[in-house]
């Protein structure tokens, strides 16, 4: 496999447009997260709240994920992808403008959420142009887009500082209306588009194992890794007192490796397997999790998350090059099932965090639980491998693929 088949193999000018679509989402799906800080010192909230206002955004796109994956399934990926961008402009101008209670606060963080739905459109829509050894690469690449926290993490609390967070939101409907344009005029959905289906045929993807795996294993790489990039920022102010810029500035280095390595997960686990690929990641995440629970000095945090988010971020690719094997026809629907249980995951663990540094004092145990679910994952990807090898054969398994 060389990098040059994506330009001949499939449509450049998408699979751009589906990371830039991802791109910006993400980042506006995680400005709660950014400025976290500055909205907690603004309403006053205990270590359960800031946890709980972070994370919805994260729940509600995982309602929205499965809606806009049955959407990319019987209207195309493009009329999919322009009706999120037009829906996200509305918390955008919310936040702008409004936002002064709680009760608002809340409601925007619901509807900033359809922008994190916009994985399951864009994956779809750049891995339909592209044959099947090329499309955990192609996945990868759109997928690549969850880049968008950095800009949220390195921007968001500098413009917060000079303009204040409701500032900040206005100021993040210019890159969106950008890639609006462009998406118009440059995407276009694949041939290869499958007809649509009656809803009832979907609901078939329920009742077979590979779903409820490709969940677990996805709520706990990408939960960890959009959980962890929500949550890292208030981590950081609260244990060892960094200025909210600092702060992020951290949570921008931890966040580039999940990021960044995500792509080379997908084109990893073509070469040797997604599953091989998980249950190395895996045990990374969970010996660095594990040894953040100490709460070391600050440096050796930043190495072990840095380390432990670029586990997670390949993980997300390698569970994605798994999911095109099992469900062809069905895959705008099954990506969103999936990443709705990846932002279920990315929703419990600043809940975890923030709830348990309250009844505990500490963020030591709530580290260790996630250690534990790594494991827990690992474990789980043994046995569907297993399972994957019995049923389809050694040389055809999607463990070994």
């Amino acid at each position: 496999m060389k990098l040059s088949e994506l330009k001949t193999s499939g449509h450049p000018l998408t699979l751009l447009c589906s990371f830039l679509y991802f791109d910006v989402s993400f980042m506006i799906w995680v400005m709660l997260g950014a400025l976290g800080v500055y909205i907690s010192q603004d309403f006053g909230l205990s270590s359960f709240e800031k946890g709980f206002v972070v994370a919805l955004p994260i729940l509600s796109g995982s309602v929205f994920r499965i809606i806009l994956g049955v959407l990319t399934d019987r209207i195309g990926p493009k009329k999919t992808a322009v009706i999120g961008m037009l829906i996200t402009m509305i918390p955008l101008l919310w936040g702008a403008f409004g936002g002064r209670s709680l009760t608002e606060l809340f409601a925007i963080g619901i509807l900033l959420g359809v922008a994190g739905a916009s994985f399951a459109v864009a994956l779809p829509m750049a891995s339909r142009w592209y044959p099947p050894h090329l499309q955990g690469l192609a996945m990868g690449i759109a997928g690549a887009g969850n880049s968008g926290t950095l800009f949220a993490t390195l921007f968001g609390p500098r413009l917060a500082e000079q303009f204040g967070w409701h500032s900040v939101m206005g100021i993040a409907l210019f890159p969106l209306m950008i890639v609006f344009i462009l998406f118009i005029v440059m995407a276009k959905d694949s041939p290869a588009q499958p007809a649509p289906q009656p809803l009832k045929n979907y609901l078939h993807v329920f009742r077979q194992k590979e779903t409820w795996c490709f969940c677990l294993l996805y709520g706990v790489t990408f939960g960890g890794f959009v959980g962890l990039s929500s949550f890292l920022a208030i981590f950081f102010v609260d244990q060892y007192q960094l200025s909210k810029i600092h702060a992020g500035d951290f949570v921008t280095i931890c966040v580039a490796a999940g990021s960044f390595f995500r792509p080379a997960g997908g084109w990893i686990s073509d070469r040797a397997g997604g599953a091989k690929v998980l249950a190395v990641l895996f045990v990374i995440a969970a010996l660095c999790m594990a040894g953040v629970s100490s709460l070391p000095p600050l440096s050796t945090v930043i190495v072990l998350l840095f380390i432990g988010m670029m586990a997670l971020g390949m993980g997300n690719g390698a569970v994605f090059q798994l999911v095109p094997q099992h469900f062809a026809k069905e895959i705008g629907m099954v990506t969103g099932i999936v990443g709705a249980a990846g932002g279920i995951g990315g929703f419990f663990l600043p809940n975890i965090l923030g709830s348990l540094k309250q009844m505990t004092g500490t963020y030591a145990i709530g580290f260790i639980s996630f250690s534990c679910i790594a494991l827990l994952a690992f474990v789980l990807v043994l046995a569907a491998g297993y399972f994957w090898r019995k049923s389809y054969g050694t040389e055809n398994s999607p463990a070994d693929v």
